[in-house]
């Protein structure tokens, strides 16, 4: 199984006749997605590749009963399209942007909850579900259907460990890059208990970073509540002290959010932290055969 898209997945694309969101979506098509729709203002009536466009999200949705939006827009748009879609009712908006506005996203994701949707990103490179469906911009030939899930607040290294769980054999049943922003849809906490749920998961990655507390309450939950292992890798170790380091989240303040804090909460919840990504496939085998 997977969480959050599998093959029935109906996805609408908000953006894709621009550069980024027609390459994207073909890239989607040819690894399996059903995309059914697409958005651009304006743009209705046309068709790209096939696919029809729409002036709207409620007009796309209306038509092709898509319960999935990925947004590649320019930043100024995004919180327009994330409230767009999250008023038309879609299940599941996966917003791919940067640079969104930190006061934007404070307000969207108040927002998207109301409303009862699931907001992945932005600052993010989607999920995916090997062998089912592909929401975004991660590359599919390196992934594996199976039974590890993963979440990662870093888009490379998301792929680094992907592949070596691939090349280790263990596939996956859904990795997730929830992006690197302070401000995200979807954090650890909802993703691991969504996974704790899913009864073909059978193990977790988590994949962390400098700045912020987030993997601090990640492990408060691992130690209360996960039924399945989780190991985990965080990045940023060397970190100069109060240097953003790639991602606007990423940034130590007030002497919170340092990896030795992170690295020990993980560790005492009984999560085995790696080294190096490469560590991860071994550790992972280790815990599940306990």
């Amino acid at each position: 199984m997977s969480i959050l898209v599998n093959r029935s997945t109906r996805v609408l694309v908000q953006g894709i006749t621009g550069r980024d969101g027609s390459f994207h979506a073909r890239s989607m098509v040819a690894d399996g997605t059903r995309i059914v729709g697409g958005v651009t203002p304006g743009k209705g009536g046309q068709q790209m590749d096939g696919i029809p466009v729409f002036n709207s999200v409620a007009e796309c949705r209306k038509a092709t009963d898509a319960n999935c939006a990925v947004i590649f827009v320019p930043a100024k748009f995004a919180n327009a399209a994330i409230r767009e879609a999250a008023d038309a009712g879609v299940e599941l908006v996966v917003c791919i942007t940067e640079g969104v506005p930190v006061l934007d996203m404070i307000s969207s994701y108040q927002y998207v909850r109301d409303h009862g949707v699931r907001l992945i990103g932005p600052n993010c490179p989607g999920l995916i579900s090997p062998g089912q469906c592909k929401v975004g911009i991660m590359p599919a030939r390196i992934h594996l259907p199976g039974h590890i899930g993963v979440i990662s607040r870093s888009g490379t290294l998301t792929y680094e460990v992907v592949y070596s769980l691939t090349s280790a054999g263990m596939g996956q049943s859904t990795c997730i890059g929830i992006g690197g922003d302070p401000i995200v849809g979807s954090g650890f906490i909802d993703l691991l208990e969504a996974f704790s749920q899913d009864p073909e998961t059978h193990g977790v990655v988590l994949i962390g970073e400098i700045g912020g507390e987030e993997e601090e309450a990640a492990a408060a939950y691992i130690r209360q509540h996960m039924r399945i292992p989780v190991v985990a890798f965080i990045s940023g170790r060397t970190a100069p002290p109060g240097k953003r380091m790639g991602h606007a989240g990423a940034i130590i303040s007030g002497g919170k959010g340092t990896p030795e804090a992170k690295i020990l909460a993980l560790q005492r919840a009984g999560v085995d932290v790696a080294d190096r990504p490469d560590e991860i496939p071994g550790l992972l085998r280790k815990k599940l055969k306990t």
